[in-house]
């Protein structure tokens, strides 16, 4: 196995929500339990795998509360803060630090397509934050629109000492990792990748060691990384031919409403609702979702029967 601190399979936490639109907090409880029952290595909790653009601040503070005092210590907790806005970003750090978190989840400072924080902007944001006295994990996303070059996240590992963790899942995420861990070494202590998985063999052959996926079927992704970095490649190759098509459906026809879907077929959640503007899937899409799961026989198809 690998010697770096962070490593595994560390899922985002879906929001459920009833059929009115309110939050189910009896149902995130469920989330939680199922995931933990379905062996993950650590969750995340308010990503934008979680709806966090569609959820209120005083819905944040409940669920920031609400999962840590569930999940109790039984596994870590990354809590995402992401903000445009440098003292909101601290503030919620603080937050989550007092509360008990293990790591915070941020994306460089951007609000919509023009407001994008520079390359010394993003350094303070995250050096701001980093004084709190948190571990940090960098996600490198699309949606933010920052460009990050390798060079900037070397001279933040090396010159922030709680930036310790990096998800990268931009486009040709695997190059990106394989030169981040060589140019930042030992600074760079969790290299993880995103994206639900779809290019996970990859980005474990470029020094991932770790990845963070949806909460659909951790159960079954978790055995690949770990027989990955224990040397067992001919293992996690055949594992990932396995799961493959679910991804690929997730990833290019779901997307977050995926994992909400399985969670309702399993009867984890009561309800896969999104909010406006967000729309429902389609029940051919669904359909199909559910088709490519069932051989597979995923914890969710099964948690709550």
């Amino acid at each position: 196995m690998t010697e770096k601190p962070y490593s595994g399979i560390w899922p985002v936490a879906p929001t459920p929500f009833q059929e009115d639109g309110s939050l189910d907090t009896e149902g995130m409880k469920r989330v939680l339990d199922c995931m933990i029952d379905q062996g993950v290595d650590g969750i995340c909790i308010l990503a934008n795998f979680s709806e966090q653009f569609l959820i209120s601040d005083a819905e944040r503070d409940t669920l920031t509360k609400l999962c840590l005092n569930h999940v109790a210590g039984r596994v870590p907790v990354i809590v995402t803060i992401s903000h445009f806005a440098t003292p909101i970003v601290v503030e919620r750090a603080r937050q989550a630090h007092d509360l008990g978190a293990d790591i915070v989840m941020m994306m460089p400072p951007y609000h919509g397509a023009l407001l994008k924080g520079t390359a010394d902007q993003t350094f303070e944001q995250f050096a701001r934050v980093g004084e709190v006295g948190i571990p940090i994990m960098l996600q490198d996303a699309p949606l933010s629109g920052v460009d990050l070059p390798v060079a900037l996240l070397v001279k933040m590992a090396r010159e922030i000492e709680m930036l310790k963790l990096f998800k990268i899942e931009c486009p040709q995420a695997a190059a990106k990792l394989r030169s981040l861990i060589a140019e930042g070494g030992d600074a760079v202590e969790g290299p993880f990748d995103g994206e639900e998985a779809i290019t996970l063999l990859a980005d474990l052959d470029a020094g991932a060691t770790g990845t963070m996926t949806s909460a659909m079927i951790p159960d079954l992704i978790g055995p690949i990384v770990r027989d990955f970095l224990a040397g067992k490649r001919h293992a996690a190759i055949d594992g990932y031919g396995r799961v493959l098509p679910a991804v690929n459906h997730e990833n290019r026809q779901c997307g977050f409403r995926a994992a909400k879907a399985a969670m309702v077929e399993g009867g984890v959640i009561k309800s896969d609702f999104c909010r406006h503007p967000i729309p429902p899937l389609h029940p051919e899409t669904r359909a199909m979702l559910l088709e490519l799961l069932r051989p597979l026989d995923p914890i969710v198809l099964n948690w709550g029967k």
